[in-house]
């Protein structure tokens, strides 16, 4: 059953960033009123006396907690907005998630333990993160990507694909309430081979060197990194990029009824926005 969206508000946390962006893009085009909630809005995950405003009204929420505050209490305040939600009457919540590590899977605990009606997205390393956020600029300026890789293989996810999954799974009634949706692109790269293909696609020399997790967080100490935010990071790479990910997840097909997009046509079409200029 396809939920009716002509007079459906969901709230979107990051509406700002990779991921809620695409959400309250795809939540517009298929009829649904998007209320942004980001620090820019007022809406602050560590700070409760915020939440309720953002809340009251909605009919449904796509959370996402910001990897720039640190680790430390997502479980905990993904179950206490969650909570908060019910109470508002928002019981249809979509989370975030990432596949193969365990602190992610503690969100999704607290959210299956919160009597919302809610459907987990767990999502591969996503492809916009080399055209959004620090990578980038790396990329840009020096033509170089440090990262803590190594030959590990990554089904790279395009951002675009998680905000259709997320809207297709919030406007179809309850078809995907209670279940967990692995997403990911539709092959396996080494993030060397990502950067080759980049390099390709803007026609400049482009290389990666790997290096380990905890080299990779002095220099995002370095770069003016918070020590909490840096080491939630090494902590995330070190569990992520083990190869316990180098497999394809199907929630795109499954909930999509196409396959995902190609790694090759995102960089293709970041590169002709300019993404990756020197």
């Amino acid at each position: 059953m396809t939920q009716d969206t002509a007079n459906m508000t969901v709230v979107v946390t990051g509406a700002s960033g990779r991921t809620g962006s695409r959400v309250a893009q795809s939540a517009t085009a298929a009829g649904l009123t998007v209320r942004a909630a980001s620090r820019a809005q007022g809406f602050d995950w560590q700070d409760r006396s915020t939440w309720a405003r953002v809340l009251r009204g909605a009919d449904a929420a796509y959370l996402v907690y910001p990897s720039d505050i640190g680790a430390p209490g997502v479980a905990e305040a993904v179950g206490a907005v969650a909570r908060e939600a019910v109470g508002a009457g928002v019981r249809r919540l979509v989370l975030l998630s990432s596949r193969g590590q365990d602190r992610a899977r503690d969100a999704e605990e607290a959210l299956h333990a919160s009597g919302a009606d809610w459907t987990v997205v767990r999502a591969a390393w996503f492809a916009q993160n080399f055209s959004e956020g620090p990578l980038v600029e790396e990329l840009r300026l020096s033509g170089e990507l440090v990262f803590p890789a190594g030959e590990v293989r990554e089904p790279f996810v395009d951002v675009r694909d998680i905000g259709d999954v997320v809207v297709a799974a919030l406007t179809s009634g309850d078809r995907y309430a209670g279940q967990t949706l692995a997403v990911s692109g539709p092959r396996l790269l080494t993030f060397g081979e990502a950067v080759a293909e980049i390099a390709e696609a803007t026609g400049r020399e482009l290389t990666y060197r790997s290096v380990s997790a905890r080299a990779y967080g002095e220099r995002l100490a370095g770069f003016g990194v918070p020590e909490a935010a840096a080491g939630a990071l090494v902590e995330a790479f070190e569990q992520l990029l083990d190869g316990r990910n180098a497999y394809l997840s199907d929630g795109v097909r499954e909930v999509l009824g196409r396959e995902p997009r190609d790694f090759g046509d995102f960089a293709r079409d970041a590169a002709a926005a300019g993404t990756w200029k020197g």
